[in-house]
């Protein structure tokens, strides 16, 4: 039997360790009729009880000797590449963000104010303090994008609230990261190494399409008087687009 079929008969025995300690002390103590009930209850229990330890995050069972070095190193290209060039709809909400404002630092404050949020829910969702269904946690991404699009049209200039707003919204995009990065799994004995490489690596990836961004449109275009018309509102058009088909796609076909 490999690793992880071993680990997965420890996770089973001790639900049957659990459940049959509690049955038998139960046994001793309570009537016969008692004990029917007390069976039933125990049957329902046990499923529980095995769903709740199997869904602890998912353990990288290649990295799990590693040295640290490595681990980080595969961490941090894995956040850099769930970004660029995977995750679109991240793309597309960071621009979101850039086109409001021409002002690098109130850029630079929405992306950190997104990645303090994506770093808590991540971090709890791994942990498995927060479960959230990736069937409710996807369209809600793509409508954090379709909400950011339609504010940059409607709004002429950046409300400190944004930001608040932005802060939220990486609450829900944290909790997509950690759907994603389950499906890879973390060392056991480096949880907070592979946290921390991860959320360095989808920070560089956001800087990166910030960067791109002010270099090729803000910096030369940012003070033009059609600005606005000519750049932020089309695109921002064919970013709620987009988003606004991920919704429809997420919730009803998906």
């Amino acid at each position: 039997m490999n690793a992880k079929g071993t680990r997965h008969g420890e996770r089973m025995g001790k639900v049957e360790r659990i459940t049959r300690s509690w049955f038998d002390s139960a046994h001793h103590d309570i009537s016969p009729t008692s004990t029917v009930t007390h069976q039933k209850c125990l049957a329902f229990l046990v499923p529980f009880l095995f769903s709740t330890i199997a869904s602890a995050h998912t353990i990288n069972y290649h990295l799990e000797n590693a040295p640290v070095n490595d681990v980080v190193w595969f961490y941090l290209k894995l956040g850099y590449q769930h970004i660029l060039p995977q995750g679109l709809d991240h793309i597309l909400f960071v621009v979101g963000l850039c086109l409001l404002s021409t002002n690098i630092k109130t850029i630079f404050w929405q992306a950190t104010a997104f990645t303090v949020a994506h770093s808590i829910t991540l971090g709890l969702s791994m942990k498995n303090i927060i479960i959230a269904p990736s069937a409710i946690i996807e369209p809600i991404i793509a409508l954090s994008i379709l909400f950011v699009a339609v504010e940059n049209i409607i709004v002429a200039e950046l409300k400190v609230w944004r930001i608040l707003i932005v802060f939220c919204f990486g609450l829900i995009h944290g909790m997509g990261f950690a759907s994603s990065l389950n499906e890879i799994g973390l060392p056991p004995h480096a949880f907070l190494t592979s946290i921390l490489s991860f959320n360095v690596g989808v920070e560089l990836g956001q800087m990166t399409i910030i960067i791109a961004v002010f270099g090729l449109l803000i910096f030369w275009m940012g003070q033009k008087t059609w600005y606005r018309k000519r750049v932020v509102y089309p695109i921002s058009i064919c970013i709620a687009l987009i988003a606004g088909y991920w919704t429809i796609e997420r919730v009803f076909f998906l």
